[in-house]
Protein backbone atom coordinates (compact mmCIF):
# COMPACT_ATOMS: atom_id res chain seq x y z
CA UNK A 1 0.00 0.00 0.00
CA UNK A 2 2.57 2.32 0.20
CA UNK A 3 4.51 1.89 -2.50
CA UNK A 4 1.23 2.14 -4.84
CA UNK A 5 0.48 5.53 -2.64
CA UNK A 6 4.06 6.32 -3.37
CA UNK A 7 3.43 5.92 -7.18
CA UNK A 8 0.15 7.92 -7.17
CA UNK A 9 1.91 10.58 -5.78
CA UNK A 10 4.59 10.54 -8.09
CA UNK A 11 1.83 10.47 -11.10
CA UNK A 12 0.15 13.46 -9.45
CA UNK A 13 3.21 15.13 -9.37
CA UNK A 14 4.37 14.67 -12.73
CA UNK A 15 0.64 15.90 -14.35
CA UNK A 16 0.71 18.71 -12.26
CA UNK A 17 4.60 19.84 -13.58
CA UNK A 18 3.18 18.98 -17.23
CA UNK A 19 0.24 21.34 -16.55
CA UNK A 20 1.80 23.95 -15.44
CA UNK A 21 5.55 23.85 -17.43
CA UNK A 22 3.11 22.54 -20.82
CA UNK A 23 -0.63 24.10 -20.57
CA UNK A 24 -0.03 28.36 -20.64
CA UNK A 25 -3.04 29.42 -21.87
CA UNK A 26 -5.95 31.40 -20.91
CA UNK A 27 -8.55 29.52 -19.22
CA UNK A 28 -11.11 29.66 -21.60
CA UNK A 29 -8.42 27.95 -24.24
CA UNK A 30 -8.27 24.58 -25.52
CA UNK A 31 -5.22 24.19 -23.17
CA UNK A 32 -7.80 23.89 -20.31
CA UNK A 33 -9.76 21.48 -21.54
CA UNK A 34 -6.69 19.36 -22.22
CA UNK A 35 -5.36 20.30 -18.39
CA UNK A 36 -9.37 19.40 -17.39
CA UNK A 37 -8.94 15.67 -18.96
CA UNK A 38 -5.62 14.77 -18.16
CA UNK A 39 -6.54 15.81 -14.19
CA UNK A 40 -9.80 13.99 -14.73
CA UNK A 41 -7.89 11.11 -16.28
CA UNK A 42 -5.00 11.25 -13.37
CA UNK A 43 -8.25 11.45 -10.87
CA UNK A 44 -9.75 8.17 -12.55
CA UNK A 45 -6.48 5.73 -11.89
CA UNK A 46 -5.74 6.83 -8.71
CA UNK A 47 -8.92 6.02 -7.64
CA UNK A 48 -9.35 2.85 -9.48
CA UNK A 49 -5.43 1.86 -8.94
CA UNK A 50 -6.82 2.27 -5.16
CA UNK A 51 -10.00 1.64 -4.55
CA UNK A 52 -11.14 -0.66 -7.49
CA UNK A 53 -8.10 -2.82 -7.44
CA UNK A 54 -8.19 -5.80 -5.22
CA UNK A 55 -7.41 -9.31 -4.76
CA UNK A 56 -10.76 -11.35 -3.95
CA UNK A 57 -10.85 -12.98 -0.60
CA UNK A 58 -10.38 -16.61 -0.08
CA UNK A 59 -12.64 -18.07 3.00
CA UNK A 60 -11.99 -22.07 3.48
CA UNK A 61 -13.36 -24.11 6.25
CA UNK A 62 -9.68 -25.99 6.10
CA UNK A 63 -5.93 -25.28 4.95
CA UNK A 64 -6.34 -27.99 2.91
CA UNK A 65 -8.25 -27.19 0.66
CA UNK A 66 -6.54 -23.17 0.72
CA UNK A 67 -3.55 -24.71 0.12
CA UNK A 68 -4.85 -26.69 -3.18
CA UNK A 69 -6.68 -23.82 -4.62
CA UNK A 70 -3.39 -21.32 -4.26
CA UNK A 71 -1.05 -24.02 -5.62
CA UNK A 72 -3.23 -25.48 -8.31
CA UNK A 73 -5.55 -22.62 -9.36
CA UNK A 74 -3.08 -18.91 -9.18
CA UNK A 75 -6.02 -17.16 -10.35
CA UNK A 76 -7.95 -17.17 -6.71
CA UNK A 77 -4.61 -15.16 -5.55
CA UNK A 78 -4.48 -12.70 -8.80
CA UNK A 79 -5.18 -9.02 -8.27
CA UNK A 80 -8.37 -8.89 -10.11
CA UNK A 81 -8.49 -5.32 -12.46
CA UNK A 82 -12.54 -4.94 -13.39
CA UNK A 83 -12.24 -3.16 -17.10
CA UNK A 84 -11.61 -0.28 -16.07
CA UNK A 85 -14.50 1.98 -17.44
CA UNK A 86 -17.46 -0.33 -16.48
CA UNK A 87 -16.14 -1.89 -12.92
CA UNK A 88 -19.21 -1.13 -10.77
CA UNK A 89 -21.51 -3.80 -10.10
CA UNK A 90 -24.52 -2.73 -11.92
CA UNK A 91 -22.99 -1.34 -15.11
CA UNK A 92 -21.13 -5.07 -15.64
CA UNK A 93 -24.36 -6.94 -15.19
CA UNK A 94 -26.26 -5.22 -17.24
CA UNK A 95 -23.04 -5.17 -19.93
CA UNK A 96 -22.08 -8.54 -20.26
CA UNK A 97 -25.00 -10.40 -22.13
CA UNK A 98 -24.01 -7.67 -24.50
CA UNK A 99 -20.55 -7.41 -24.98
CA UNK A 100 -19.24 -10.95 -24.48
CA UNK A 101 -18.56 -12.70 -27.29
CA UNK A 102 -20.83 -15.86 -28.17
CA UNK A 103 -18.81 -18.57 -29.60
CA UNK A 104 -20.47 -20.79 -32.19
CA UNK A 105 -21.41 -24.55 -30.27
CA UNK A 106 -22.80 -27.75 -31.86
CA UNK A 107 -25.20 -28.94 -29.34
CA UNK A 108 -26.73 -32.82 -29.13
CA UNK A 109 -30.10 -32.57 -27.67
CA UNK A 110 -31.67 -35.20 -25.61
CA UNK A 111 -34.88 -35.89 -23.69
CA UNK A 112 -35.19 -37.43 -20.82
CA UNK A 113 -37.97 -38.42 -18.58
CA UNK A 114 -38.96 -37.62 -15.17
CA UNK A 115 -40.77 -39.60 -12.86
CA UNK A 116 -44.45 -37.45 -12.91
CA UNK A 117 -44.42 -37.96 -16.38
CA UNK A 118 -42.52 -34.39 -17.51
CA UNK A 119 -39.19 -34.50 -19.97
CA UNK A 120 -36.13 -32.45 -19.67
CA UNK A 121 -33.86 -31.04 -22.63
CA UNK A 122 -30.01 -31.42 -21.85
CA UNK A 123 -27.88 -30.39 -24.57
CA UNK A 124 -24.70 -32.30 -24.87
CA UNK A 125 -21.36 -30.81 -26.09
CA UNK A 126 -19.54 -34.36 -26.77
CA UNK A 127 -16.29 -33.26 -27.53
CA UNK A 128 -15.63 -36.22 -29.97
CA UNK A 129 -12.29 -34.74 -31.38
CA UNK A 130 -10.82 -34.57 -27.87
CA UNK A 131 -7.16 -34.72 -28.05
CA UNK A 132 -6.71 -35.10 -24.65
CA UNK A 133 -9.39 -37.55 -23.79
CA UNK A 134 -9.53 -39.99 -27.45
CA UNK A 135 -11.52 -42.83 -25.20
CA UNK A 136 -15.00 -41.43 -25.08
CA UNK A 137 -15.71 -43.65 -21.51
CA UNK A 138 -13.35 -42.16 -19.72
CA UNK A 139 -13.77 -38.21 -20.82
CA UNK A 140 -14.48 -35.74 -18.04
CA UNK A 141 -17.65 -34.50 -18.21
CA UNK A 142 -18.90 -31.40 -17.49
CA UNK A 143 -22.58 -30.51 -16.08
CA UNK A 144 -23.85 -27.14 -16.99
CA UNK A 145 -26.79 -25.50 -14.89
CA UNK A 146 -27.70 -22.02 -16.43
CA UNK A 147 -29.38 -19.41 -14.42
CA UNK A 148 -33.11 -18.65 -13.92
CA UNK A 149 -34.77 -18.08 -17.13
CA UNK A 150 -31.31 -19.15 -18.96
CA UNK A 151 -30.59 -21.96 -21.46
CA UNK A 152 -28.22 -23.57 -22.91
CA UNK A 153 -27.28 -20.22 -25.71
CA UNK A 154 -26.40 -17.82 -22.40
CA UNK A 155 -23.06 -16.30 -23.55
CA UNK A 156 -21.73 -17.70 -19.68
CA UNK A 157 -22.56 -21.41 -20.53
CA UNK A 158 -21.01 -21.24 -24.17
CA UNK A 159 -17.24 -19.50 -22.49
CA UNK A 160 -17.61 -22.57 -20.18
CA UNK A 161 -17.85 -24.82 -22.91
CA UNK A 162 -15.34 -23.09 -24.49
CA UNK A 163 -12.90 -23.66 -21.73
CA UNK A 164 -13.97 -27.17 -21.90
CA UNK A 165 -13.41 -28.16 -25.47
CA UNK A 166 -9.75 -26.38 -25.06
CA UNK A 167 -9.69 -29.06 -22.00
CA UNK A 168 -10.65 -32.18 -23.87
CA UNK A 169 -13.82 -32.77 -21.43
CA UNK A 170 -17.21 -33.50 -22.35
CA UNK A 171 -20.39 -31.31 -21.18
CA UNK A 172 -23.67 -31.30 -20.61
CA UNK A 173 -26.17 -28.34 -20.43
CA UNK A 174 -29.24 -29.05 -17.71
CA UNK A 175 -32.02 -26.81 -19.63
CA UNK A 176 -34.53 -26.48 -16.86
CA UNK A 177 -38.01 -27.48 -17.83
CA UNK A 178 -39.78 -25.27 -20.60
CA UNK A 179 -37.13 -22.64 -21.11
CA UNK A 180 -35.57 -24.02 -24.08
CA UNK A 181 -38.52 -24.48 -26.74
CA UNK A 182 -39.97 -27.62 -25.62
CA UNK A 183 -43.42 -27.72 -24.23
CA UNK A 184 -44.19 -28.73 -20.78
CA UNK A 185 -45.98 -32.48 -20.45
CA UNK A 186 -46.93 -31.45 -17.05
CA UNK A 187 -48.42 -28.03 -14.93
CA UNK A 188 -44.55 -28.15 -13.47
CA UNK A 189 -41.56 -26.01 -13.94
CA UNK A 190 -38.13 -25.24 -11.55
CA UNK A 191 -37.25 -23.73 -8.69
CA UNK A 192 -34.10 -23.20 -6.87
CA UNK A 193 -35.68 -25.08 -3.76
CA UNK A 194 -36.95 -28.66 -5.54
CA UNK A 195 -33.29 -30.71 -6.53
CA UNK A 196 -35.39 -33.99 -7.99
CA UNK A 197 -35.19 -32.66 -11.77
CA UNK A 198 -31.29 -32.16 -11.30
CA UNK A 199 -31.38 -35.85 -9.33
CA UNK A 200 -32.67 -36.97 -12.46
CA UNK A 201 -30.06 -35.44 -14.66
CA UNK A 202 -27.29 -36.55 -12.76
CA UNK A 203 -28.54 -40.31 -12.17
CA UNK A 204 -28.65 -40.62 -16.02
CA UNK A 205 -25.19 -39.03 -16.50
CA UNK A 206 -24.14 -41.43 -14.43
CA UNK A 207 -25.40 -44.19 -15.90
CA UNK A 208 -24.56 -43.07 -19.59
CA UNK A 209 -21.06 -42.57 -18.58
CA UNK A 210 -20.18 -44.40 -15.53
CA UNK A 211 -16.35 -44.50 -15.61
CA UNK A 212 -16.15 -40.67 -16.54
CA UNK A 213 -15.33 -38.08 -13.65
CA UNK A 214 -18.21 -35.82 -13.41
CA UNK A 215 -17.97 -32.59 -11.94
CA UNK A 216 -20.81 -29.76 -12.13
CA UNK A 217 -21.03 -25.46 -12.72
CA UNK A 218 -24.18 -23.72 -11.47
CA UNK A 219 -24.86 -20.01 -12.39
CA UNK A 220 -27.14 -18.00 -10.76
CA UNK A 221 -30.36 -20.08 -9.92
CA UNK A 222 -27.97 -22.75 -11.48
CA UNK A 223 -25.78 -22.21 -8.57
CA UNK A 224 -28.36 -22.11 -5.78
CA UNK A 225 -29.88 -25.33 -7.36
CA UNK A 226 -26.54 -27.17 -7.27
CA UNK A 227 -25.81 -25.94 -3.19
CA UNK A 228 -29.05 -27.18 -2.41
CA UNK A 229 -28.81 -30.16 -4.24
CA UNK A 230 -25.17 -30.68 -2.38
CA UNK A 231 -26.27 -30.00 0.79
CA UNK A 232 -28.95 -32.15 1.00
CA UNK A 233 -26.78 -35.15 -1.00
CA UNK A 234 -23.78 -35.02 1.58
CA UNK A 235 -21.36 -37.54 -0.10
CA UNK A 236 -23.81 -39.84 -1.94
CA UNK A 237 -23.36 -37.65 -4.73
CA UNK A 238 -21.47 -39.30 -8.46
CA UNK A 239 -20.28 -35.57 -8.50
CA UNK A 240 -16.17 -35.40 -7.82
CA UNK A 241 -16.32 -31.66 -7.29
CA UNK A 242 -18.63 -28.28 -7.53
CA UNK A 243 -18.26 -24.70 -8.63
CA UNK A 244 -21.31 -22.19 -7.61
CA UNK A 245 -21.09 -18.74 -9.51
CA UNK A 246 -23.06 -15.13 -8.57
CA UNK A 247 -25.95 -17.67 -6.39
CA UNK A 248 -28.57 -15.93 -4.25
CA UNK A 249 -27.27 -17.26 -0.59
CA UNK A 250 -30.04 -15.34 1.05
CA UNK A 251 -33.21 -15.00 -0.95
CA UNK A 252 -34.82 -12.71 1.73
CA UNK A 253 -31.62 -10.55 1.35
CA UNK A 254 -31.73 -10.66 -2.53
CA UNK A 255 -35.19 -10.33 -3.20
CA UNK A 256 -34.87 -7.02 -0.72
CA UNK A 257 -32.17 -5.67 -2.65
CA UNK A 258 -33.33 -6.18 -6.05
CA UNK A 259 -36.92 -4.05 -4.28
CA UNK A 260 -34.55 -1.09 -3.98
CA UNK A 261 -35.92 1.49 -6.49
CA UNK A 262 -32.72 1.42 -8.99
CA UNK A 263 -32.64 -2.41 -8.47
CA UNK A 264 -36.31 -2.47 -9.15
CA UNK A 265 -36.29 -0.84 -12.83
CA UNK A 266 -32.67 -2.51 -13.81
CA UNK A 267 -33.35 -5.78 -13.17
CA UNK A 268 -36.51 -7.00 -10.83
CA UNK A 269 -39.34 -5.65 -13.57
CA UNK A 270 -37.52 -7.57 -16.47
CA UNK A 271 -36.90 -10.72 -14.95
CA UNK A 272 -40.33 -10.93 -13.75
CA UNK A 273 -41.38 -10.39 -17.23
CA UNK A 274 -38.98 -12.94 -18.71
CA UNK A 275 -40.83 -15.47 -15.82
CA UNK A 276 -44.42 -14.11 -17.01
CA UNK A 277 -43.68 -14.43 -20.65
CA UNK A 278 -42.30 -17.99 -19.54
CA UNK A 279 -45.91 -19.15 -17.75
CA UNK A 280 -47.56 -17.30 -20.91
CA UNK A 281 -46.17 -19.36 -23.29
CA UNK A 282 -46.81 -22.65 -21.61
CA UNK A 283 -50.38 -20.98 -20.44
CA UNK A 284 -52.65 -23.98 -22.40
CA UNK A 285 -51.32 -26.72 -19.52
CA UNK A 286 -50.27 -24.52 -16.76
CA UNK A 287 -54.16 -22.60 -16.57
CA UNK A 288 -55.28 -26.09 -14.88
CA UNK A 289 -54.00 -25.44 -11.82
CA UNK A 290 -53.33 -21.45 -11.27
CA UNK A 291 -54.90 -18.43 -12.29
CA UNK A 292 -52.47 -17.26 -14.85
CA UNK A 293 -53.95 -13.71 -15.32
CA UNK A 294 -53.05 -13.21 -11.75
CA UNK A 295 -49.76 -14.35 -12.34
CA UNK A 296 -49.69 -12.03 -15.29
CA UNK A 297 -50.23 -9.26 -13.29
CA UNK A 298 -47.37 -9.53 -10.84
CA UNK A 299 -45.16 -6.48 -10.76
CA UNK A 300 -42.11 -8.01 -8.78
CA UNK A 301 -40.44 -11.63 -8.60
CA UNK A 302 -41.54 -11.52 -5.18
CA UNK A 303 -45.34 -11.01 -6.28
CA UNK A 304 -44.81 -13.85 -8.79
CA UNK A 305 -43.26 -16.30 -6.35
CA UNK A 306 -46.18 -15.57 -4.02
CA UNK A 307 -48.49 -16.19 -7.15
CA UNK A 308 -46.75 -19.03 -8.64
CA UNK A 309 -43.57 -20.77 -7.63
CA UNK A 310 -44.26 -21.25 -3.99
CA UNK A 311 -47.91 -22.62 -4.81
CA UNK A 312 -46.70 -24.82 -7.64
CA UNK A 313 -44.23 -26.92 -5.24
CA UNK A 314 -46.24 -27.01 -1.71
CA UNK A 315 -45.34 -24.26 -0.15
CA UNK A 316 -47.49 -22.68 2.92
CA UNK A 317 -46.35 -19.60 2.60
CA UNK A 318 -44.01 -17.79 0.31
CA UNK A 319 -41.74 -17.16 3.57
CA UNK A 320 -41.45 -21.11 3.72
CA UNK A 321 -40.26 -21.33 -0.21
CA UNK A 322 -37.57 -18.37 0.24
CA UNK A 323 -36.28 -20.73 3.15
CA UNK A 324 -35.84 -23.63 1.70
CA UNK A 325 -34.82 -22.04 -1.29
CA UNK A 326 -31.91 -20.11 0.57
CA UNK A 327 -28.41 -22.38 0.60
CA UNK A 328 -26.74 -20.22 3.06
CA UNK A 329 -28.14 -21.85 6.38
CA UNK A 330 -27.10 -25.89 5.09
CA UNK A 331 -23.37 -25.27 3.68
CA UNK A 332 -22.43 -27.51 6.55
CA UNK A 333 -23.96 -30.26 5.46
CA UNK A 334 -21.54 -30.31 1.75
CA UNK A 335 -19.55 -33.03 2.04
CA UNK A 336 -17.86 -32.75 -1.97
CA UNK A 337 -15.19 -29.37 -3.00
CA UNK A 338 -17.04 -26.98 -3.42
CA UNK A 339 -16.04 -23.42 -5.15
CA UNK A 340 -18.41 -20.71 -5.11
CA UNK A 341 -17.09 -17.05 -6.29
CA UNK A 342 -19.20 -14.00 -5.88
CA UNK A 343 -18.44 -10.50 -6.34
CA UNK A 344 -19.67 -8.18 -2.84
CA UNK A 345 -20.90 -5.81 -5.00
CA UNK A 346 -23.60 -8.07 -6.89
CA UNK A 347 -27.13 -6.62 -6.26
CA UNK A 348 -28.70 -10.00 -7.03
CA UNK A 349 -26.76 -11.43 -4.00
CA UNK A 350 -25.13 -8.54 -1.37
CA UNK A 351 -22.35 -8.73 0.58
CA UNK A 352 -23.26 -8.69 4.21
CA UNK A 353 -25.78 -12.41 2.95
CA UNK A 354 -22.65 -13.98 2.21
CA UNK A 355 -22.23 -17.47 4.19
CA UNK A 356 -18.86 -16.17 5.27
CA UNK A 357 -18.86 -18.22 9.07
CA UNK A 358 -20.27 -21.09 7.15
CA UNK A 359 -18.09 -21.78 5.01
CA UNK A 360 -15.23 -21.15 7.69
CA UNK A 361 -16.98 -24.12 9.11
CA UNK A 362 -16.64 -26.75 6.38
CA UNK A 363 -13.54 -27.84 5.10
CA UNK A 364 -15.11 -28.57 1.74
CA UNK A 365 -16.39 -25.06 0.79
CA UNK A 366 -14.14 -21.98 0.02
CA UNK A 367 -15.53 -18.75 -1.10
CA UNK A 368 -14.06 -16.52 -3.70
CA UNK A 369 -15.06 -13.11 -3.08
CA UNK A 370 -14.17 -10.18 -5.24
CA UNK A 371 -14.71 -6.64 -4.07
CA UNK A 372 -16.30 -6.06 -8.31
CA UNK A 373 -17.78 -7.87 -10.64
CA UNK A 374 -21.58 -7.55 -10.62
CA UNK A 375 -24.20 -10.49 -11.39
CA UNK A 376 -22.19 -12.59 -13.55
CA UNK A 377 -20.02 -9.70 -14.78
CA UNK A 378 -16.36 -10.40 -13.77
CA UNK A 379 -15.42 -8.29 -17.05
CA UNK A 380 -11.82 -7.29 -17.16
CA UNK A 381 -9.39 -6.51 -20.10
CA UNK A 382 -9.83 -3.33 -21.81
CA UNK A 383 -12.30 -4.64 -24.10
CA UNK A 384 -13.81 -7.60 -22.85
CA UNK A 385 -15.52 -9.90 -25.32
CA UNK A 386 -13.21 -12.94 -25.11
CA UNK A 387 -12.90 -14.29 -21.50
CA UNK A 388 -13.60 -13.05 -17.83
CA UNK A 389 -12.34 -13.51 -14.34
CA UNK A 390 -15.39 -15.81 -14.10
CA UNK A 391 -14.59 -18.18 -16.94
CA UNK A 392 -10.72 -18.55 -15.86
CA UNK A 393 -11.41 -19.81 -12.22
CA UNK A 394 -14.18 -22.25 -13.88
CA UNK A 395 -11.20 -23.53 -16.10
CA UNK A 396 -8.55 -23.93 -13.68
CA UNK A 397 -10.78 -25.19 -10.88
CA UNK A 398 -11.78 -28.03 -13.39
CA UNK A 399 -8.73 -28.79 -14.61
CA UNK A 400 -7.02 -28.78 -11.54
CA UNK A 401 -9.98 -30.93 -10.04
CA UNK A 402 -9.66 -33.27 -12.81
CA UNK A 403 -5.92 -33.68 -13.05
CA UNK A 404 -5.40 -32.88 -9.11
CA UNK A 405 -8.40 -34.08 -7.63
CA UNK A 406 -6.46 -37.56 -5.45
CA UNK A 407 -4.86 -34.55 -3.01
CA UNK A 408 -8.73 -33.59 -2.30
CA UNK A 409 -9.78 -36.82 -0.89
CA UNK A 410 -10.75 -36.64 2.82
CA UNK A 411 -10.66 -32.80 3.53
Amino acid sequence: MIALDFNLNVLTRDLSLYLENHVKVAFFGSGVGLSLILGFSAAYTCYYLSSVVKKPQLVTGGEKFCHFLKEHCPVVSETYYPTFWCWEGRIQTLIRPFITAKPWVEYRNEFIKTADGGQISLDWFDNDDSVYYPDTASRPTILLLPGLTGTSRESYILHMIQQSDALGYRCVVFNNRGVSGERLLTPRTYCAANTEDLETVIDHIQSTHSAAPLLAAGVSMGGMMLANYLCRAGRETSLRAAAVFSAAWDVFESTASLEKPLNRFLFNSYLTSCLQASVNRHRQILEKLFDIDHVMKAKTMREFDERFTSIMFGYATNKEYYKAASPCHKLKSVQIPVLCLNAMDDVFSPGHAFPVEAAKQNPNVALLLTSHGGHIGFLEGIWPRHSTYMDRVFKQFMQTVIEQGSELENL
